[in-house]
């Protein structure tokens, strides 16, 4: 299948699933302006040699089925195409996807949890389909762990009047590469939840992106980042509204510290002729905690048509404010108390909303071990 004939918007304009349509990025694209190119280990090139492992455990629900799949499995491939080099490249190489389906009406009694754990050198691909049929409601976490060189493609496919959670943890050893397309796919009145945490690795950039096929469709997508010296942590997020009567809401927050610590968040929504009142809002917000950190934030809004419920963006990156500051100290809290109450609190206000209180309080205690350093 080749280059897709309509172009997605001004905002994304290539599609397809064949590698040799994409041009191997030199880093004066858009889409890669910020990634530094050098330390993908080969996945943008085709220089990344396919010897590495992602081993895929899966603790599933009663209620759900899981199946590992060839790559012609009708299910594999239908939520989405890749609009980048590093998706295609994923798509061409992985031998083995896992399909996750959830049965009509059925509601999980449990989390579904895959652990992704990575092991020796090279490079791995990997594909995972969810697939909720109508009327279902399940929770997915996916916790990626270990040392990798991994490109993958997640299909969530949400059926009529179906909700879907899903919580995708990077807590990746520190050499550690992750480049990784969501694809979610919302039917009629579907609800879609999305939780991101990336704390880990040395290079990781996420790219969530919804799509919907019929009206009614619903989705929020949030994240907590934490980046270190050294460590670069990109999130790249496309909302793209063709439907009637469709809603989002984006929600990310990072904290940065230590030298050449770099955080990227790319907010993008599209809200096309055919998709009258839509409402949607994405917002991003980055602390900067030390000196030598940076961080790049930038929303984009595309409206054709003037038929919205609602439509907004903000972004905004900077220091501790010395007022919350002063205020706690006023009140007998030392200074590094503080501080740490209050990003604390800037990040936890999202944390809260993970519904799986034992990945919750995982992330909680991530974030204290941080914020000692």
């Amino acid at each position: 299948m080749g280059l897709n004939e309509k172009p997605l918007s001004t905002l994304h304009e290539k599609a397809s699933y064949e590698l040799g349509d994409f041009e191997v990025p030199t880093g004066r694209e858009e889409a890669w302006r910020f990634t530094p190119l050098s330390r993908l280990k080969g996945l943008h090139n085709g220089k990344a040699e396919a010897v590495g492992h992602v081993r895929v455990d899966v603790d599933a629900a009663p209620e759900v089925t899981v199946e590992t799949v060839g790559r012609d499995d009708v299910r594999v491939g239908k939520a989405f195409m890749p609009t980048d080099r590093v998706s295609a490249q994923a798509w061409n190489s992985f031998e083995k996807a896992t399909v996750i389906t959830v049965p009509r009406e059925a509601v999980t009694s449990k989390p579904t949890v895959l652990t992704l754990t990575g092991s020796g050198d090279g490079a791995a691909y990997g594909h995972l389909v969810v697939k909720v049929e109508p009327l279902a409601e399940a929770v997915v976490v996916l916790d990626h762990k270990g040392s990798a060189v991994y490109a993958d493609n997640i299909e969530f496919v949400v059926g009529d009047g179906a909700s879907l959670r899903v919580v995708s943890l990077q807590d990746w050893d520190d050499d550690a590469v992750h480049v990784s397309h969501h694809h979610a796919q919302l039917a009629k009145d579907a609800t879609f939840r999305s939780f991101v945490v990336t704390l880990g690795g040395d290079l990781v950039r996420l790219s969530p992106n919804v799509t919907y096929t019929a009206p009614g469709g619903d989705a929020d997508m949030s994240g907590v980042y934490f980046v270190d010296a050294g460590q670069h942590l990109e999130h790249r997020l496309l909302v793209d509204h063709s439907q009637p009567n469709c809603k989002s809401n984006v929600d990310y927050r990072g904290a940065l510290q230590g030298e050449e610590a770099h955080a990227v968040w790319i907010g993008d929504v599209i809200i096309r002729v055919e998709a009258e009142g839509t409402d949607t809002y994405e917002l991003n917000r980055n602390l900067i905690l030390t000196d030598g950190a940076r961080a790049d934030s930038v929303p984009n809004l595309e409206i054709l048509t003037g038929e919205v419920a609602g439509a907004g963006h903000a972004s905004a990156s900077g220091r501790l404010d010395d007022e919350h500051i002063f205020y706690l100290q006023a009140r007998g809290i030392p200074y590094d108390e503080a501080r740490r109450l209050v990003i604390r609190g800037f990040l936890g206000q999202l944390v809260e909303k993970i519904e799986v209180g034992e990945i919750r309080e995982r992330v909680l205690n991530a974030l204290e071990a941080e914020l000692a350093r």
